[in-house]
């Protein structure tokens, strides 16, 4: 032990003991959120933006919507036969809802995005109140999509949501409880 040299507390640390520090400390734009919520976050972005891409095709359309569903839909049926016949048709049917009064229509979905987008931002910075926004928002679903499931015609597209949800559901819960929010 004589022989090792003092470490004098004067002298700034090496540039090697710096990057240590560094690579240790945790950064404030970093996430600490883990890859599975990164994932739930990123899919609410999609559907946030994909909310508002449907906001500005009413938007742009909202004069002329029965000739653009009418078209839009027989290239469909071209395309893709009754690929998503059922979806196609509740699409329509709430598009001739929302032309009739559009302009609330616009502002529930900037709502419904913006809902999105705050926790799509809440799970990516790893706050409590994001996933447990997450959970009971997905959750309350869980069992109307089993009902629409069991007292409608089967439906693959309805069947996939409801998979979806439970899975969100899961990663979000079990991040939870990893994080001893449970």
């Amino acid at each position: 032990m004589a022989n090792l040299p003092r470490q004098d507390d004067r002298l700034p640390p090496s540039s090697k003991d710096n990057t240590h520090d560094l690579a240790n400390r945790p950064n404030k734009m970093q996430s600490t959120a883990s890859e599975s919520i990164k994932a739930v976050a990123i899919y609410e972005v999609v559907k946030g933006v994909g909310a508002l891409l449907g906001a500005g095709a009413l938007w742009s359309w909202h004069g002329n919507l029965e000739q653009w569903l009418t078209t839009a839909t027989d290239s469909w049926q071209q395309t893709f036969g009754q690929l998503l016949a059922p979806q196609i048709d509740s699409a329509v049917r709430i598009a001739q809802q929302a032309s009739k009064n559009w302009p609330i229509f616009l502002l529930l979905i900037f709502a419904y995005a913006s809902l999105r987008f705050i926790e799509a931002y809440g799970l990516w910075q790893d706050k409590t109140w994001a996933y447990w926004f997450g959970v009971l928002g997905y959750g309350v679903f869980i069992p109307i999509e089993v009902y629409y499931l069991i007292a409608r015609p089967f439906d693959w597209f309805k069947l996939a949501i409801l998979i979806s949800n439970i899975v969100i559901v899961f990663v979000v819960y079990r991040n939870m409880k990893r994080k001893g929010l449970i």
